[in-house]
């Protein structure tokens, strides 16, 4: 039986280890949004609204990996995204857009990453329009990989 599994897994190749093999997911596919000016009143401020287009809905809830520059939040509690570009250029400097970086949520408690080190994580994809206390891009019960 455990020959059977191994040999449908190994034939199907979309198995790993961890479970489904991740989708490979481009920086400029996370550029299907696009973004409106909305007021929200329990900050009294304007922020952007994501309208994602329909290469990213359909990778909602989806298992993907993706490469970029680690940026940490707060090492203490393992807060980290994941961006396009490095530090100097990323979202939070204003050189980028928010389609450019991804919150990245642990599966389990983390290493600490250095600033700019450039890694594939995988996970499940999420997208967040309505809290705006979390980023758009979520990649939940992340881990990082070798490759």
């Amino acid at each position: 039986m455990v020959r059977l599994v191994l040999m449908l897994s190994w034939g199907l190749g979309t198995f790993t280890a961890f479970g489904v093999e991740p989708q490979p997911v481009s920086w400029e596919r996370l550029q299907d949004v696009k973004f409106k000016k909305k007021w929200y009143p329990e900050e009294n401020v304007i922020m952007l609204y994501p309208n994602f287009g329909p290469s990213v809905k359909v990778l909602d809830g989806k298992t993907v990996a993706i490469t970029g520059y680690v940026i940490p939040l707060d090492v203490d509690h393992s807060a980290y995204v994941v961006s396009r570009f490095p530090m100097a250029q990323c979202f939070f400097c204003g050189a980028a857009g928010p389609e450019s970086i991804v919150m990245l949520k642990f599966k389990s408690p983390v290493r600490r990453f250095k600033t700019d080190e450039r890694r594939t994580f995988r996970g499940t994809f999420r997208l967040n329009a309505d809290n705006i206390y979390e980023l758009n891009y979520i990649l939940e019960k992340a881990e990082w990989t070798e490759r």
